[in-house]
């Protein structure tokens, strides 16, 4: 088989895995959006997912030349702008230019 050939067929395929694991759901799901698992689930998954992101980003922060409170500072001011101005694009900026100052 031609190379190029094989490389366009695995793109095709990988595109259309990609596509149907993200449309299915909705496909399947459509007539029970209403069920209280699945309201419970929209609710409270996000933030548990984010609270665990966090947690394994800062597990294994090094605690040499006083690198964790840099990294630890530039969390809270991520979350800290979060919380009040609840602009994501602004909040990542922040901290990501802090750490890059302070760093």
């Amino acid at each position: 088989m031609d190379q190029t050939l094989y490389l366009m067929s695995f793109i095709a395929v990988a595109a259309l895995a990609t596509v149907a694991t993200r449309a299915l759901p909705f496909l399947f799901l459509a007539r029970y959006s209403q069920h209280p698992l699945l309201e419970y689930l929209g609710r409270y998954l996000p933030p548990v997912l984010m609270v665990l992101l966090v947690v394994y980003a800062v597990s294994d922060l090094p605690m040499v030349n006083q690198q964790w409170v840099i990294s630890l500072g530039s969390l809270v001011v991520v979350a800290v702008t979060q919380w009040f101005s609840k602009n994501a694009l602004l909040s990542i900026t922040l901290g990501s230019l802090l750490y890059m100052l302070l760093s």
